[in-house]
């Protein structure tokens, strides 16, 4: 799921080769959050935007906590969808561009938004996007790589260049770790509160979770790390629509409702 790429980034992110999926830890983070959000599906489930789903482990990782609510993964690559499509009932081709996601304004109760916001080039349009396709009060799950990690703390204490940033689409350099999977923006969790505000949302809660490529010598400890979500590995947050503001315009041309393709 991308925003407005030029052509060589469109090209790394239809690699085949470029990973697509995250930890479940993370993921069963998140989705307990969001099952906390939005209570048991009533007769009317819940509509759930998973924007950005990937090859849809994070969504089947999801499935027993968000049972009887319909997730809708979204994502710009086609290789993503296709395998999605083994994880996922409904699926939808999108992209984070000028023309808007082909959703119509206020048809998801929740998105998911799981490491994505770290590879857009224009993030502010991405969250007015967002924000379009969520009904008042909607809820937004954001997870992204932390900047200010435990373990990025000491790195650049020691001169070295911070896990999960990267200076370069055809290697690692300057720091730990040897794959390539193009993050363009690392947050910090003040920084994140303070974007998300100014974007329209609610910040309700910001949680940690942990990176499952730590060295596992070090797991425990990044576990542990997690009850302080300003030195996690992962930041999760919870925030939820504000009224009128940034992104609250009416449906465009081509936007319908959620549905599959």
């Amino acid at each position: 799921m991308t925003s407005t790429l030029p052509g060589g980034l469109r090209d790394f992110y239809e690699d085949p080769a470029v990973p697509v999926a995250s930890g479940d830890a993370r993921s069963l983070r998140q989705a307990r959050m969001l099952a906390d959000a939005l209570g048991p599906a009533g007769a009317e489930p819940s509509v759930v935007l998973d924007v950005g789903c990937g090859d849809g482990t994070a969504a089947r990782a999801a499935a027993p906590l968000l049972a009887g609510h319909r997730v809708v993964g979204v994502d710009w690559s086609q290789d993503a969808l296709r395998r999605a499509r083994t994880h996922m009932s409904d699926v939808i081709r999108g992209e984070l561009s000028d023309a808007g996601l082909p959703l119509s304004p206020g048809c998801a109760d929740a998105v998911l938004f799981s490491e994505v916001i770290e590879h857009l080039v224009d993030p502010d349009s991405a969250l007015d996007e967002l924000r379009r396709v969520l009904k008042p009060g909607g809820h937004l799950m954001i997870s992204t790589p932390n900047l200010a990690a435990w373990y990025n703390r000491a790195l650049l204490l020691a001169g070295v260049q911070p896990v999960f940033s990267e200076v370069s689409l055809r290697g690692i350099h300057g720091r730990p770790g040897s794959e390539v999977v193009g993050h363009l923006r690392l947050y910090t969790a003040r920084a994140l509160k303070e974007f998300l505000t100014a974007s329209g949302f609610d910040v309700v809660r910001v949680a940690g979770a942990p990176f499952h490529g730590v060295p596992k010598v070090l797991r425990p400890l990044d576990r542990l790390v997690c009850a302080a979500p300003s030195a996690a590995s992962i930041l999760l947050v919870h925030a939820r629509k504000r009224g009128d503001g940034p992104g609250g315009g009416s449906d465009g041309p081509g936007h319908r409702a959620a549905g599959t393709a």
